[in-house]
């Protein structure tokens, strides 16, 4: 598959938290325009960033190469102000995708991070890659809190292949997961959305994970479902054998077979929201 790479200088970097992300969150923050993983149920694809672009959705990236000038410059100006800084990293693309090896955007965010920190950061990434900028983001949970959440949907690479074949190996995230966490900062596994998985999924997650977010096609695309449905996903779940997963109530059989292996208090479902307020 092959990706249009474009360098553009982007006005601002901090977009306020509206909707589903104005659950915690004053602002979110996209590194880059446009994904490379380019997973089939994205809702990103249903999104105006998507819908007006004649290029498909995973076929184009455009790499903000201001993005640490603008976050300095903004962040000061919030200060001045007073305002508090919960920012999620984030929110349209992958902050870790292939492209990242060699621009450097979202680490060269963190060493402005580190200069000026905001006081919440959430980075959510499918990419091992991230493991690269450890010893920033240790440095970073000093002056902030750090929260990781990788996307974990699923532990079962055949469903990674039908839905995600271009995301990172699952086994590679996991990896991941346990080298961030090991290093002592907070880390989330986010089942998200949730594909089909075997009865060992939770035992994987052991002692890598502070918490765990349970989400769905029907309720964590922004429109109860009505995204997920205009891409698809019911036919493909369909194609597969697989409509039981694509069920309305999914989440609650999942929550409630993760808390079999994990505290009450570690498991966060969604509720018609795409991500957690790290706060509750």
């Amino acid at each position: 598959m092959g990706i249009e790479i474009k360098d553009i200088l982007s006005k601002k970097i901090l977009s306020e938290a509206t909707g589903y992300l104005d659950i915690g969150f004053t602002h979110s923050l996209n590194p880059y325009s446009g994904c490379a993983f380019s997973c089939k149920y994205c809702y990103v694809r249903e999104m105006p960033i998507q819908k007006f672009k004649e290029i498909p959705w995973g076929e184009w990236v455009d790499i903000k190469t201001n993005a640490a000038e603008n976050y300095q410059s903004e962040i000061i100006k919030l200060r001045q102000k007073n305002k508090t800084v919960n920012i999620f990293m984030s929110s349209a693309t992958d902050p870790y995708q292939p492209i990242e090896r060699k621009a450097n955007i979202t680490r060269s965010l963190l060493e402005a991070m580190i200069s000026n920190p905001p006081d919440l950061l959430q980075i959510q990434t499918r990419s091992p890659l991230i493991t690269r900028d450890l010893d920033l983001l240790v440095a970073l949970k000093e002056s902030c809190e750090v929260l990781v959440s990788m996307t974990i949907e699923t532990d079962r690479e055949d469903m990674k292949q039908i839905f995600a074949p271009y995301a990172p190996g699952i086994q590679l995230r996991i990896k991941a997961l346990k080298e961030l966490h090991e290093a002592g900062l907070a880390t989330q596994a986010a089942v998200s959305p949730v594909l089909p998985f075997t009865s060992d999924f939770p035992s994987l997650l052991e002692g890598i994970v502070d918490r765990i977010w349970i989400d769905t096609m029907n309720i964590g695309d922004g429109s109860m479902g009505k995204r997920s449905k205009r891409l698809g996903m019911p036919q493909l779940f369909e194609a597969h054998g697989l409509s039981e997963w694509f069920q309305r109530d999914i989440h609650i059989r999942v929550e409630k077979y993760f808390k079999k292996y994990f505290p009450q208090e570690m498991i966060h479902v969604s509720k018609n929201e795409a991500f957690p307020n790290t706060n509750s």
